[in-house]
């Protein structure tokens, strides 16, 4: 097989894309040059690898072999480069970062903390939910990830950056926003907006509810943190979210902590990163960071005015 670099590239951007036109502007080449290379190794292979739906171009089966052949090699050529500027004793390379969505309210503070210190490592911040992040690890498009639970579906070693704790919001006139030691049971009367499925959070608040034996009405989903916010900021109801990414709304008085018994519950953030993978010099360096400083950039303000004595760990 005489594959080359450049026909790896487009057939990935291809499938990013699904727009030859779109396809060459990332890769800065023309739109023919992109159909050039995609056509010349069809024909190489013997296969099709592209075809056109009415949403665009999409990629065959064999294509899709092809897109993650591409993405593994190019993790490779990166692991490549790190690994030589290390010999010449050069501070560089590029980290891929995953962030799940809840941990954008803190995990850029502490990265643009860690970029200023390390001028020559070049950060990539890829963000989505817990799903989309564990793909993303398990597909070598992740070198690192910002994450609550550790995967077990693969083999991984997860460092402990801080607590995470998670509460119940509601607007500030709210009936229980001023009442002290609420029982859960009382949520029951109460309609709970909640993350899209495949969120951590969603997940979470399942298994809270489960454990207190509640079963409060299921009001929107929703697949933003800002949106549930303004939602329960508005009114349309009440929501079991991450204290990360309340902070300036609890600030402020938009937004009130329920001081329900049992809650907020403590799991933790890790960095993340597969066991196969040999961790290169640039992720090292930023891993080192978060384990030692991560912490740090963690808001408390949210959860400062509630009782520790409630607080469960799991």
């Amino acid at each position: 097989m005489h594959i080359t670099l450049r026909q790896l590239r487009a057939i990935a951007a291809l499938h990013r894309h699904g727009s030859v036109t779109r396809a060459a502007g990332e890769l800065n080449v023309s739109p023919p040059a992109v159909t050039l290379q995609v056509k010349a190794l069809e024909d190489q292979l013997g296969i099709a690898l592209v075809e056109r739906s009415a949403g665009g171009m999409v990629l065959t089966q064999g294509g899709m072999v092809i897109a993650d052949a591409s993405t593994r090699i190019e993790a490779v050529l990166r692991e490549s480069e790190a690994r030589l500027a290390a010999i010449v004793g050069a501070e560089r390379g590029e980290v891929r970062v995953g962030i799940i969505s809840t941990a954008k309210y803190y995990a850029p503070r502490a990265l643009a903390s860690f970029s200023r210190a390390h001028p020559g490592i070049d950060l990539r911040l890829i963000v989505g939910n817990r799903d989309e992040i564990i793909d993303g690890l398990a597909h070598h498009v992740v070198d690192l990830a910002i994450m609550g639970r550790p995967p077990t579906e693969m083999k991984v070693i997860a460092d402990e950056i801080g607590d995470h704790p998670h509460v119940v919001v509601a607007p500030p006139e709210h009936r229980l926003a001023t009442a002290r030691g609420i029982a859960p049971s009382e949520l029951n009367d109460e309609v709970m907006l909640v993350r899209e499925v495949g969120s951590g959070t969603r997940r979470l608040m399942e298994f809270y509810c489960e454990e207190a034996g509640i079963t409060p009405r299921i009001g929107m989903q929703i697949g933003s943190n800002e949106t549930i916010k303004q939602s329960v900021m508005a009114g349309l109801g009440i929501s079991f979210i991450s204290a990360h990414t309340i902070d300036a709304e609890v600030k402020d008085g938009r937004l009130a902590v329920l001081d329900i018994t049992g809650l907020p519950i403590i799991r933790q953030w890790f960095a993340v990163h597969l066991t196969e993978r040999a961790m290169m010099p640039a992720s090292a360096a930023l891993l080192g960071f978060l384990r030692e400083q991560g912490g740090s950039f963690l808001p408390h303000a949210a959860i400062a005015s509630l009782k520790r004595g409630g607080t469960r760990a799991i």
